[in-house]
């Protein structure tokens, strides 16, 4: 997608789609949902890393993150989280990337900059998995997008997305922190989730 003609904004958030889209396909192969087959190893911002290549669990994932472009263009999205989830679609673990785009980033944007901040996710990945979760066999996995404000009735992207039907947790959920960027013109944070040990077995939705 030619990059060019877009606002710094817009530049940002394409960065970002294809980051996010790369970094949940490393997530779903570090926690051992499917095959080895259904990924291979590619070479993504100088990094080596597991690129879902399985027909619908890449179409999957990259139309979902690429559908976040015009609401991170739009500094509308909070939280990208990829959930795992257990049999009675209970949460069990949360990876979560918390993100603001500057809106008044009016300079031109320098790629490499923000690729080198971005490219420290995907390492940190790649190491993540002893402070993870098991995950059991017949458990589910989803992606879902927290918005600062819903888009309006007739936004026709907005209309793409339906609402969640994750059950919430009772107590405050454990949190571990993976990485963090703080620069103009990104902010990203990335740590995991898990319920607390206080939590009750069955969180109401």
């Amino acid at each position: 997608m030619d990059r060019k003609n877009r606002t710094p904004q817009g530049q940002i958030a394409q960065v970002v789609v294809e980051f996010l889209e790369v970094a949940v396909s490393c997530i779903v192969f570090l926690k051992g949902f499917y095959p080895p087959r259904a990924f291979e190893r590619r070479r993504y911002m100088n990094v080596v890393v597991q690129k879902a290549v399985h027909p619908e669990l890449a179409s999957y994932i990259h139309s979902t993150t690429t559908g976040l472009f015009p609401f991170i263009q739009k500094g509308l999205v909070e939280r990208v989280v990829v959930i795992f989830y257990d049999k009675e679609h209970v949460p069990i673990e949360k990876f979560v990337f918390k993100l603001a785009v500057n809106q008044s980033y009016g300079s031109k944007l320098e790629e490499a900059d923000l690729e080198f901040a971005l490219r420290a996710f995907l390492i940190k990945l790649t190491v993540a998995e002893p402070v993870t979760k098991s995950l059991p066999s017949d458990g589910s996995w989803e992606i879902t997008a927290y918005f600062r404000s819903l888009p309006g009735d007739d936004d026709r992207e907005g209309q793409l997305w339906i609402p969640t039907d994750t059950k919430l947790w009772m107590q405050p959920p454990q949190i571990t922190p993976i990485k963090s960027v703080s620069c103009d013109p990104l902010k990203m944070q990335l740590y995991l989730e898990h319920p607390s040990h206080t939590e009750p077995k069955n969180p109401t939705a």
